[in-house]
């Protein structure tokens, strides 16, 4: 049986369905900078001035940072 099954999902007490949607969340944010440090030009010169290689390095660890969370987080599931 799948512990992904929609039936686990409906005996989810309210507490772990937010975290959840919590856990879901922050896996986008950290995925969503990873991308903007990684395509965003001007966000490594304005307010943080970056090497080009540094700010592939930091969008890099950010996104594999939000799949180790992402993968960490349903484990514990």
């Amino acid at each position: 049986m799948n512990r992904f099954d929609t039936h686990n999902l409906e005996k989810k007490s309210p507490k772990e369905r937010f975290l959840l949607v919590i856990g879901i969340l922050f896996f986008m944010i950290y995925l969503t900078m990873g991308l903007a440090v990684l395509f965003w030009n001007t966000f490594a010169k304005n307010p943080f001035p970056l090497s080009d290689n540094y700010r592939i390095a930091l969008g890099i660890v950010l996104i594999v940072y939000s799949f180790l969370r992402f993968l960490r987080f349903f484990q514990k599931s």
